[in-house]
């Protein structure tokens, strides 16, 4: 019967479907946890600990600090539910290869991580992440809030979304500007063969990747895949920004 055969490839198809649903909800949770706790800490460092001017402007200098240092406290954050991310997606790759899977689900993860490398296990590999939220971050946060506040001291926009989507536009392209370097350092990092003792046997840390990818193969070697990147983090960027902008909105909160 039809209906039988359908039920049989739905529960056949059912493993592959929950390990979709659990990398999501792992996914999700990774960004709101770092996406909630960089934009908490721009907003205190820029109001209440770098401060702007007299005449309520944020210097560059200072938005580039802030920028940086939210990210880097945002992904420090955040790193314990990135790696139960990155474990999530790569049981897809695992079944594929017919490899038995090594996590159930987000709960079992951070079990598991737990149990092989205690608490300190769940910020394994947070450095080169936590550097490249910084680079990210000073595109990201730096830019949208200097050319938002730009455009409405300098042109006739105003605080709308026309003003908004070309402030996210321009914070696109800087943070995969610094940020393709970035992901480049820390996916070999990541890919790299390791000793027993779980060392790297190519790169001593991101500076030695970072020097070694220069001098081998050229500087544009770090843009390897900037426009996959761009394409990415655009989309991203400009649906976040104007969510974000209309939630504050509708929350009686000012204009970020």
């Amino acid at each position: 019967m039809p209906a039988d055969r359908d039920h049989r490839s739905f529960l056949e198809d059912w493993p592959r479907v929950s390990k979709f649903v659990l990398s999501a909800f792992a996914a999700s949770v990774a960004e709101l946890v770092y996406s909630g706790v960089r934009m908490v800490a721009y907003e205190h460092l820029r109001d209440s600990v770098l401060g702007k001017r007299d005449d309520d402007t944020f210097p560059l200098w200072k938005a580039v600090v802030g920028g940086m240092t939210a990210g880097a406290i945002g992904q420090f954050f955040a790193s314990p539910t990135d790696l139960v991310k990155v474990q999530m997606q790569m049981e897809g790759k695992r079944r594929l290869e017919g490899k038995p899977p090594r996590v159930r689900g987000v709960y079992h993860a951070f079990v598991t991580i737990v149990s092989k490398g205690g608490i300190r296990g769940l910020w394994a590999g947070w450095v080169p992440n936590v550097q490249r939220a910084a680079l990210v971050n000073m595109g990201d946060l730096t830019m949208y809030d200097t050319a938002k506040h730009f455009l409405l001291r300098n042109t006739p926009l105003t605080d709308n979304s026309l003003c908004h989507t070309i402030s996210s536009i321009c914070s696109g392209v800087v943070a995969a500007t610094l940020g393709t370097p970035a992901d480049v350092i820390k996916t070999r990092i990541m890919n790299q063969p390791r000793d027993k003792h779980g060392r790297g046997l190519l790169y001593k840390s991101s500076t030695d990747c970072l020097i070694q990818a220069i001098r081998g193969e050229g500087f544009m070697s770090l843009y390897k895949g900037f426009m996959p990147t761009w394409m990415r983090m655009a989309p991203w960027s400009l649906v976040f920004w104007l969510t974000y902008e209309q939630i504050r909105r509708l929350g009686g909160v000012s204009s970020f």
